[in-house]
């Protein structure tokens, strides 16, 4: 049996993951780090509070196998491009760093759709460098989810989501083909998704999922 690290288990991909994991067989303790505790309790759950900055500094290391990252925030909820670059760059990263040390061989991240290094948008950007940085880490494998909107039961309402999201639901079935991966996909999607591509081996190096690609894997 295996265990599991999960950081963002209380956010809208990560607290479905979450659930997943804590069904799956594969999985006989899930571990899931977080600032805040969490409401769940679970035979298999572990939770660890903490800030991201200070997982450099457990004494003891966050023993697992496989890492899952939902860490994401937005520029308008952090409150400053810097407090979003801190959160989707240097938590992730941290979470990363602490779980290769804990020997963790295989890495699964939410990223998001356009991420570039060298997008002249920041948002995109900022995800960019996060993935080329976990590249760098050098896990066995590293898979690399890139949905598009998210939909979801938010707890909170975003005027600019909620507008994407009924546009896309008018215009979704006429997205085929290269333009399908723009069509908005369910939380629950994505995180099953993630949790599939953990089954089994799989193929090593660096894989990345577009949202087509995302919506294949979690819908079979």
């Amino acid at each position: 049996m295996a265990t599991a690290l999960i950081a963002g288990g209380s956010g809208l991909v990560g607290g479905c993951l979450l659930r997943e994991l804590l069904e799956a067989p594969e999985y006989d303790r899930v571990v899931a780090i977080g600032r805040r505790p969490l409401e769940l309790t679970h035979e298999k759950l572990v939770p660890v509070t903490t800030e991201f900055a200070a997982l450099r500094e457990l004494a003891t290391p966050l023993r697992g196998d496989d890492a899952f990252c939902c860490l994401g925030t937005t520029i308008k909820k952090a409150g400053s491009r810097e407090a979003f670059r801190a959160v989707d760059h240097g938590a992730v990263l941290a979470f990363a760093w602490a779980a290769q040390r804990g020997g963790a061989r295989r890495f699964f991240t939410v990223s998001s759709l356009g991420a570039n290094a060298g997008s002249r948008v920041f948002y995109n950007r900022v995800k960019g460098e996060t993935e080329r940085a976990l590249e760098v880490l050098g896990f066995d494998t590293l898979g690399v989810f890139r949905p598009s909107l998210l939909r979801g039961p938010r707890t909170e309402f975003r005027f600019g989501e909620r507008v994407g999201e009924l546009a896309l639901a008018l215009v979704g079935p006429l997205l085929v083909g290269g333009w399908r991966k723009y069509r908005a996909i369910d939380v629950e999607v994505v995180a099953r998704a993630m949790l599939r591509a953990s089954f089994g081996r799989g193929p090593r190096g660096v894989l990345t999922y577009e949202s087509d690609e995302i919506a294949d894997l979690g819908r079979r």
